[in-house]
């Protein structure tokens, strides 16, 4: 006769700090005892920063009734599409429950579903962006002919110069060669068929993107030196996406962050990777979720983007710059998309930072756990 064993169950910490949802435990008068790592990601502090603050004083309610509701903590309340503001974060708009801890009086657990993540994550037909961005489809023709003369030049010029100058020539006929290419697929944004993607090395893109940064600014034409930082995770395996839109779209985030900076009293920018595990996003073709666990993070200490413009910056002709067509970040977006990934904004005012978040599928779906190293409550 076979007994079976039942498998220990996990500690309770253990499974809260697994949710992909904040979980805020409140103690009398809403003040904050605990929260599992999605929560501290969600309002951007620590455990050991937000324990004991009252939750009032670091995500604000403009409906007061609401908050009223919330501190009846022997009723359940569920509430959707709550407009709310968290210190240094900004407006979001989210999901909330919230429910007595049984036997505790005054004891409460509240979870939160960022709805604002999911919305800049979500499935968008960018019908009127891919409209606007028909320009480089009548603008092609004037372009490809002096890329052409470019390329011409610099293959005379890499016959006159000594070995150790060619890899710049080598730079420059690559980069019109690819700019082409992007051109050539430009033409087709307002189609619906995106380009074919493949597995593609995150770092030997962002490389390239930042060695043609470098050369564009080696006549010293960016206002003030900057520093950039690279922190790459080197385990990430391949992503699925286009190698050249990769390049494309990281000149422009690294651009655009580079010249933010140089309001900074140090300028700075930042280009990381990491593993996001959990992530999805729900396709419309299939339906079937479709992982985003790679996270490319490009990030500046400048001012960071007019809080009433944070919202549109992926909307054409939306710029700050005096000079600017606020083209670059709707194309950012369309290539992004069309490697079936997402890109999102942040402002971290407390820090000093912004940052654009690029999520994109694995080339090939691993398996594997990684192991739990936060808890939730001690």
């Amino acid at each position: 006769m076979s007994i079976a064993v039942r498998t220990a169950l996990p500690e309770a910490h253990r499974l809260l700090a697994s949710l992909p949802h904040a979980v805020v435990l409140l103690e009398s008068g809403l003040l904050i005892a605990s929260v599992n790592p999605a929560g501290e990601q969600f309002f951007g502090q620590s455990l050991r920063r937000l324990a004991g603050c009252r939750l009032a004083d670091v995500m604000s309610f403009p409906d007061q009734r609401l908050l009223e509701r919330l501190q009846d903590y022997e009723t359940p309340v569920s509430a959707r599409e709550v407009a709310v503001s968290l210190k240094g974060k900004g407006a979001r708009r989210i999901d909330i429950n919230i429910a007595p801890v049984a036997d505790t009086p005054g004891w409460q657990v509240l979870t939160i579903h960022d709805n604002s993540a999911a919305e800049a994550l979500g499935d968008d037909s960018g019908g009127a962006d891919t409209a606007v961005l028909r320009g480089p489809e009548i603008m092609a023709h004037e372009i490809k002919n002096p890329l052409a003369g470019i390329r011409g030049a610099a293959q005379l010029l890499a016959r006159k110069i000594d070995e150790r100058d060619r890899p710049l020539t080598d730079l420059i006929t690559s980069e019109v060669d690819r700019i082409a290419g992007l051109i050539e697929r430009m033409q087709k944004l307002s189609g619906r068929t995106a380009p074919p993607v493949e597995p593609c090395n995150l770092h030997e893109a962002a490389r390239r993107a930042i060695d043609v940064i470098k050369a564009a600014n080696a006549d010293g034409s960016a206002a003030r030196s900057y520093r950039l930082q690279e922190e790459f995770d080197p385990s990430l395996p391949p992503v699925l996406g286009s190698p050249d839109g990769l390049v494309q779209v990281i000149i422009n985030l690294l651009s655009n962050a580079i010249e933010a900076s140089q309001e900074a009293e140090e300028p700075r920018v930042v280009i990381r990777t990491r593993f996001a595990s959990g992530l999805q996003l729900h396709t419309t073709d299939s339906g079937k979720p479709v992982r985003l666990p790679i996270e490319l993070r490009i990030s500046d200490n400048g001012q960071g983007v007019d809080p009433a413009m944070r919202e549109h910056i992926f909307e054409p002709f939306v710029t700050t710059k005096k000079s600017g067509q606020g083209l670059g970040l709707p194309l950012v977006r369309k290539l992004v998309r069309d490697m079936n990934g997402r890109i999102t904004h942040e402002r971290d005012e407390e820090a000093g930072l912004t940052h654009f978040r690029i999520h994109l599928p694995l080339a090939k779906e691993t398996r594997g756990r990684g192991l739990l190293r936060r808890k939730l409550f001690s």
